[in-house]
């Protein structure tokens, strides 16, 4: 059993990457907003993505590559599109989940009520983790921050059913008006992750299969699944969790990442009682920490890698790429936080529109001559990441009509 869990690692970072603000904000807005009648964008989401995503694990263990290798065989374009969009949205999104996570801090730990400060501690905290545990402290730390993720939000939706009277209406909604429409964008396009996290998950397959050589497909399809079943589930519970405790309740949840972790507390706290504080300030603060700490260490994997692959020896390096994060991340916390809001929307339209390029890049990849022959895929999987590539380039072209 010990020997199986060592074995186990990118299929829970990636959960724990995807288990952020997709989760605890957007999937909880839902249940609060709509009920349980967006629990149809969670399923479709993650159905039609998981191809592509499964596609990071598959290309790294066939070839010994990451996807940015691939997209460099395709053409140095492809990685300079990747480098601007990276560009555009690394220090957004990192800046976003750490100030989730700050105020979830704030509420847990209480020592000081400043978020900007807390959200600097929290930066240089998982920098130190990182520049002196690298990838194998990660490994094993997530295993422990999932695990507790998933025990504290199951009790918590228990609880939360248990003290509410809502009577489950499982009809499902289409928002008709155009901020019910923004939403859903930001929702699918964050759900369960990013589409660009696929990258994320070949670089840190090839960085286990480097560290544990005896690991095979059939073990990182596994892992894989495993963190990718526990996203969808918790993606449910938290739905459930804004339905249970805010649904038709008259209250909206700010759209202040501090503001927002206070209330999400005092809401769970009130609504199923002041014993299960502890629970709900656990879940909801591991939630968070683990997506802070997964994404500052994969940006930095993914920049400096692509770097390197463009001949910029220079700009490349993990160590590099991981201050210039952490610094970036910082500024926006002292010069930029009262544009959050604005830059966290960005950020999410960005993903939700570029999810069909990223999903025919990896397909492109998965089905060309540069993958071995026991790779290559079934007939019945080639239809599915078809169909979910039409699904994801119609939802984008949809929503473009609108604005």
């Amino acid at each position: 059993m010990i020997n199986f869990l060592k074995k186990l690692g990118p299929g829970l970072l990636f959960a724990g990457a995807a288990i952020g603000v997709s989760h605890l904000v957007q999937s909880t807005k839902a249940g609060a907003e709509f009920g349980f009648g967006l629990i149809w964008a969670l399923i479709l989401c993650n159905f039609f993505k998981y191809p592509f995503f499964l596609f990071g694990t598959k290309y790294a263990h066939a070839t010994g590559e990451t996807l940015l290798d691939g997209y460099k065989k395709i053409g140095d374009y492809v990685l300079i599109i990747y480098l601007i969009l990276s560009f555009v949205t690394i220090f957004t999104i990192q800046a976003a989940v750490t100030i989730v996570t700050a105020g979830l801090a704030i509420e847990l730990f209480g020592f000081s009520t400043d978020i900007t400060i807390w959200a600097i501690i929290i930066i240089l905290g998982c920098l130190l983790l990182l520049l002196i545990g690298k990838y194998s402290l990660l490994d094993n730390l997530i295993k422990i921050i999932i695990l507790v993720l998933g025990i504290c939000t199951v009790l918590a939706v228990f609880y939360a059913k248990i003290n509410s009277d809502m009577i489950i209406d499982i009809n499902q909604i289409i928002p008709s008006n155009f901020e019910g429409i923004i939403f859903l964008v930001a929702f699918m396009g964050w759900m369960p992750a990013p589409l660009d996290v696929s990258i994320w998950q070949s670089i840190w397959t090839k960085e286990k299969i480097s560290i544990n050589k005896t690991i095979d497909y059939k073990t990182a399809l596994y892992d894989f699944n495993i963190g990718y079943i526990t996203t969808v589930v918790l993606g449910i519970c938290f739905i459930s969790l804004g339905a249970f405790v805010m649904y038709n309740s008259g209250e909206k949840f700010s759209d202040q990442g501090g503001e927002f972790a206070g209330q999400l507390i005092n809401l769970y706290t009130s609504s199923i009682g002041e014993n299960m504080f502890l629970i709900i300030a656990i879940a909801a603060f591991t939630t968070m920490f683990s997506t802070t700490i997964t994404c500052l260490d994969a940006s930095p994997r993914a920049m400096d890698k692509s770097f390197e692959l463009l001949g910029f020896r220079r700009l490349s390096g993990y160590n590099f790429w991981l201050v210039i994060l952490s610094a970036g991340t910082i500024l926006i916390f002292i010069f930029f936080m009262s544009e959050m809001g604005s830059l966290v929307k960005i950020a999410t339209i960005l993903s939700f529109i570029t999810a069909p390029i990223y999903a025919i890049l990896n397909y492109t990849l998965i089905t060309s001559k540069f993958m071995p022959s026991n790779f290559h895929l079934s007939i019945k999987m080639k239809v599915y990441s078809i169909i979910g590539i039409i699904f994801l380039s119609s939802f984008s072209i949809w929503y473009i009509t609108l604005i």
